[in-house]
């Protein structure tokens, strides 16, 4: 059987056998009028948060997910800043903060093609820095300074674009996580990701109540909050199938069409991390890994296609923790303390405890991939034909399990019929 993954820009063909379990989320068809839908969503509250201002022409930050993110800015930001004009304010009162968390800044090809033409060269964008000292101290969380960007926390009036998607640790994107970790300090992020909050078994993919990573992200935004978020959903060709202006609607929304029960764990797990922009490097492609992770049987194998065109990065600690660990279990260390990409490694790190990954990447050498302590694979068909062939020698079924959409498919196993 052909299956068509999610790779880098082009997407890979790749053949796998007959009987294995394909899951993909529901492909629910795009708005016919993206524009419209988020104008509606915006001019309903507008108009009221800028009275509310205080002043006629209030100073407006506008934040929107970075290059690592699908996020359609090209079709949000338009009509948002369209309505903000409507109401007399204009690039000198708007400003849009590009929210990076602790991910590298764009170039300014990149920007241009994030925020798309109508907004390149005709709005101020500011593309956050998490350690450029220009973050305002607002508050405590669990005795935690949450420190925001300064040009955040200056606003009258704040608003957070964002789109929504299952996360392996956040439980979802979007709403708060565009504030912090997206305009935060690196002390504030630090904490947001420690080992001990990673490290809890509630920090997983759609759990939000009790989830010690989701609550401090949303009690740290609470302290300077949005007054206005507006999330949308995407299917695989990025275009928008909902507008939401709260973010618990935005995630049960999008649990009901991205959960989906399979039958038991698989000796064998294909997965990608979603394709460009997604897979654009190894510390990002770790969400796929875990999306895997929840289906693989103990001691399967995951087959891991992702792009990685921005390498491991070179930016950053992921490459070096993972370099400088010999087994998977040095990684995994709840007491550890707390560092730059260290819940990255850690994840990484409890996926390989229980099962080995292989990795199929035109951006990574050999050396660069083992280094990771994965297998470089040149070929995902071949890979999975050799892993199913060793289980069953192994005296295992050797069933085979694909997530070509990667994390943006919540598979949760289930007991098989007898």
């Amino acid at each position: 059987m052909r299956v068509h993954l999610a790779y880098g820009t082009d997407g890979l063909d790749v053949e796998v056998p007959d009987d294995a379990v394909v899951v993909e989320p529901d492909e629910l068809p795009g708005l016919a009028d993206e524009r419209a839908a988020i104008a509606a969503v915006v001019r309903r509250r507008l108009p009221d948060l800028i009275a509310a201002s205080g002043t006629r022409r209030p100073r407006v930050a506008v934040a929107f997910p970075d290059l690592t993110r699908p996020m359609p800015n090209a079709t949000v930001l338009p009509p948002l800043l369209a309505a903000l004009v409507e109401l007399g304010l204009g690039p000198d009162e708007v400003t849009l903060l590009c929210a990076t968390g602790t991910h590298r800044r764009a170039t300014e090809d990149e920007m241009a093609a994030l925020v798309g033409p109508e907004v390149w060269g005709s709005w101020p964008i500011h593309d956050h820095d998490a350690d450029d000292g220009e973050h305002v101290d607002v508050g405590r969380v669990d005795g935690a300074p949450v420190l925001l960007d300064r040009r955040w926390v200056a606003a009258d009036v704040r608003i957070a674009t964002g789109f929504v998607e299952p996360h392996f640790f956040a439980g979802f994107s979007g709403g708060p996580k565009g504030v912090c970790p997206g305009l935060a300090g690196l002390e504030t992020i630090l904490e947001a990701h420690s080992p001990a909050r990673i490290a809890s078994p509630n920090a997983t993919w759609t759990v939000l109540e009790g989830n010690p990573v989701h609550d401090f992200v949303r009690a740290a935004a609470a302290r300077c909050p949005a007054h206005l978020t507006v999330d949308v959903a995407i299917n695989s060709a990025r275009a928008v199938t909902s507008v939401f202006d709260d973010h618990h609607a935005a995630c049960r929304f999008v649990e009901r069409t991205a959960v989906r029960r399979v039958p038991g764990r698989f000796d064998v797990v294909v997965s990608t991390n979603s394709g460009h922009p997604l897979d654009r490097n190894l510390y990002q492609a770790v969400k796929g890994m875990a999306a895997a992770e929840r289906v693989v049987a103990p001691g399967g194998t995951v087959v891991m296609a992702a792009a990685c065109v921005d390498g491991v990065p070179a930016e950053g600690d992921f490459g070096r923790l993972v370099a400088a660990a010999a087994t998977p279990a040095e990684l995994v260390d709840a007491a550890a303390p707390r560092g730059l990409d260290r819940w990255q490694a850690q994840v990484l790190g409890r996926v390989l405890g229980s099962a080995r990954v292989q990795l199929r990447s035109d951006g990574l050498s050999a050396d660069e991939v083992r280094a990771a302590l994965l297998e470089p694979v040149a070929d995902v068909t071949a890979a999975v034909a050799a892993s199913v062939d060793e289980a069953r020698r192994a005296g295992r079924p050797g069933r085979v399990c694909v997530l070509p959409q990667g994390p943006q498919t919540v598979a949760t196993a289930v007991a098989r019929e007898p």
